[in-house]
C-alpha cells in the first residue's frame, strides 16, 4: 500500500466518526507522544515478548505521524527521504561507522 492508499484509508476513517474537528496539529502532537510512551513502556524492565502489542503501538505512533503531516499537506515519505539526506551529511560514513556519537563529536 503506497502512502497515497494509505492517507486515503485514515481520511475516510476519520471523516465517517467526524473526528476531524479534534484533530489539532496540538493534539495530533501530544497523541504521538502519547503513543510513543505506550511503545516505551513495552520495553520497561523487559524486552516485549508480545509482538502483536508492539505493532499495535507503533502502528499508533505512525498513524498520528501521518495525520499531522496530512494537516500541513506534507508527504511523509518526502519528509523521510529529506531528512535522510540531512542526516547522511551529519554522519558520514568514514566518521560515523560503528560509533554512537553525536554529530559533533565525531
Amino acid at each position: 500500500m503506497s502512502n497515497g492508499e494509505i492517507m486515503k484509508e485514515l481520511r475516510a476513517f476519520v471523516a465517517e466518526r467526524e473526528w476531524e474537528q479534534f484533530h489539532t496539529p496540538e493534539n495530533l502532537a501530544k497523541s504521538i507522544s502519547i503513543e510513543a510512551a505506550e511503545l516505551l513502556e513495552l520495553f520497561q524492565w523487559k524486552t516485549p515478548g508480545d509482538k502483536s502489542d508492539l505493532k499495535d503501538e507503533l502502528a499508533d505512533v505512525l498513524t498520528y505521524c501521518y495525520l499531522l503531516a496530512d494537516k500541513y499537506g506534507l508527504d511523509p515519505e518526502e519528509l523521510i527521504l529529506s531528512k535522510l539526506e540531512k542526516t547522511k551529511a551529519k554522519y558520514p560514513v568514514e566518521k560515523a561507522r560503528g560509533k554512537s556519537d553525536k554529530y559533533d563529536r565525531l
